[in-house]
Order: C-alpha cells, then structure tokens, then sequence
C-alpha cells in the first residue's frame, strides 16, 4: 500500500484512540510491527483559539513526536472548515507523514457538534473541510477515517468515498459499522469490495480486527488495502508482530513470557515519564496494564497491585522483579479493559 511516498507493508495501522494512542504507545506499536501510527485526535479549535493555560500543554503533548514513530499521521477533528484548514496549516509544520481528517469519531460531544461522524449528515460540508485541510496542508497527503454512514438508512459510504478521491483524498479508512451503531452490531465488510470497485485509492478496513487470523481473513475477503487495529492493540500490544508472523508463515505465535511483557512494560513507563513526568506518567499507565498482563496467572490482582502506584521507582522495581522472577505462566481470565472512545 502507498500512500503519496509512504509504502506500508503488509499495511498494518495503528488506529487514532483518545487517551490512548500518545507518544509512548505509539513507539511501542511501531517497534513491534505497526506500519503507521495515528496520533490522539486533535481539536481543531483548540489549536486555533487560545485555550486555558492546562488544555494548552494538553493539546501541544498530543502534536508531539519523534522520528522513530515514523510514519505517522496527525488526525483532526473539527465541524468548521476554517478552523480545519488553520489547524491543517498548524500540523503540517511539526512535518508529520500525514494529516488525517476525522469523519467517523461517534461519540455524542463530537459527531452531535458536526465533527467526526457529523459530518457524514453533511456531505457538502464534509467537502469544504476536506479541501480546506488539503489547502492547510501543503504538499503533505491528506487521508480520512470515516463510518459508512450516520445509520442504516443513510449509508452513502460509495459516493463519499468518490467525492473524496476526486477532492484529492489520498487514502480512505472506513469502519464498517455506522455511527447509531458504535461498537456494537455486526461489521459489515461487504462495503470494502464495493469501495475498491468505485474509487482507485487505498481502502484501509477497521473495526473488531481483534487477532491475527481476522486481519488474513479481512484481507483476503475484502481485498483491501491495509487493516487499522484499535481496541486489540491496547489488549495486546504484540498483535502487529504476531500479525506479521502469521501472514508469513501461517502459524500462530507464542503468547510473551511473563519476562517480555514486565520489560516492555517498563519501556513503556520510562517513555510515559519522560513524556508527561512522573505523577501523569504513572497515571497514564494504568489504562494499559490489563493489555500488557491479560492472560497470566492472577492478571486481575496483579493489575489491581500496578494500578496502585503513584511514584515511579517502586513502580519499576516492582515491574523488574517480574522480569526476572517470572512465575509459571498459567492462562486465566480477565476482565478487559475500557473501550476508548474511537472513530
């Protein structure tokens, strides 16, 4: 798959998660397999108007980056063309690989504003964002992750998607719920074909793309481009490296020793640290110790003992004294963890 002068192979992507898909997470994903990164999604007017002096740092923390992320995309929310464009403007200077245009996100504060999957019920207006962030940003492409449609009767997702193209989108994300339907129902990965068929830019397939084997199957069902993985990354981080494995050699891989996942849990606390110091950068981490312990023995006590800590160092001494006296592994439930808010 390219994208402008990104090539992505198998095409492999990170999907943009509130809270979620930051800095450190993002470095993880990439060092285990992702072909592109996505960052938080990014108000659009909050880039462009003066906000209070703490959503400040928050918006400038979600633009950060380093090279060792890339390829990465910087993903946009916002209702008014204008903001969009100034916000494209914004984004494109910290020179990222991509801007992405957020035309799916189906929470109520966003897509009822007309951002996110708003816009779906507004396709001219969807048009004058999309040729404003183009405008915005420069020689930068420009792609967009949307729905099919705002719900069951209004699913336009074909002739969106040849607006799009002709509007000179450079690659097109859909997942295949609609908005009214959040995460909940049935995929409907029919449409991919049907895109393929009516627009010659790379389709990205999404939603429950939950393990492996759904990426070979959604691949050779749909024939799409590439696959974008959300909630699963957070499950399981190693689901890109365990992706690539299977589509080689169409065996399953080993599930991490208890070892591998204390020491990349640890890679994962010094990034967050060094990102947000030390207070929000431990607190940052428990969304994802579920992700990192999910299926060793006593997961659920161990991450309710992790999710205690407030300071850094006995954080990673605990963590250090599970990469190096990991006890027998022994397969057990738990519970998952909270479902980000996604487009």
């Amino acid at each position: 798959m390219r994208i402008g002068s990104i090539s992505a192979d198998p095409g492999l992507l990170l999907a943009p998660m509130e809270d979620v898909s930051d800095l450190p997470f993002r470095t993880i994903c990439r060092e285990l397999g992702a072909d592109i990164v996505y960052t938080e999604f990014v108000n659009a007017e909050g880039l462009v108007r003066q906000p209070p002096p703490d959503q400040q740092r928050r918006g400038s923390d979600k633009l950060l980056f380093r090279d060792a992320e890339r390829p990465l995309g910087i993903q946009l929310y916002g209702s008014s063309e204008f903001s969009m464009e100034a916000a494209a403007d914004t984004a494109a200077q910290r020179r990222p690989d991509l801007i992405d245009i957020n035309c799916g996100c189906w929470v109520s504060n966003v897509a009822l504003r007309g951002a996110g999957a708003g816009l779906l019920r507004d396709p001219a207006q969807m048009l004058k964002v999309v040729e404003r962030v183009i405008s915005g940003a420069g020689d930068l492409p420009v792609t967009v992750k949307t729905r099919l449609g705002w719900d069951a009767g209004s699913i336009h997702i074909l002739e969106v998607a040849r607006m799009l193209e002709g509007a000179g989108v450079r690659a097109l994300a859909v997942h295949c719920r609609t908005r009214s339907q959040g995460h909940k129902g049935t995929v409907d990965y029919s449409w991919i074909g049907r895109l393929k068929e009516v627009v010659t830019i790379p389709i990205i397939a999404n939603g429950d793309i939950a393990s492996p084997e759904d990426v070979a199957r959604v691949f050779a069902d749909t024939g799409c481009d590439g696959v974008m993985i959300g909630r699963a990354a957070i499950r399981h981080p190693w689901i890109f490296r365990d992706t690539r494995s299977y589509l080689r050699t169409g065996q399953p891989s080993p599930p991490p020793t208890l070892a591998q996942r204390a020491h990349l849990c640890l890679r994962h606390l010094r990034l967050s640290v060094e990102l947000r110091g030390e207070r929000y950068g431990v607190i940052g981490m428990r969304r994802h110790f579920a992700g990192y312990f999910r299926g060793v023995s006593g997961a659920a006590r161990l991450r309710g003992e992790l999710a205690r800590f407030t300071d850094a160092e006995p954080l990673r001494q605990r963590l250090l004294q599970l990469a190096e006296s990991p006890p027998p592994e022994q397969p057990v439930s738990a519970d998952p963890p909270a479902a980000p808010a996604t487009p």
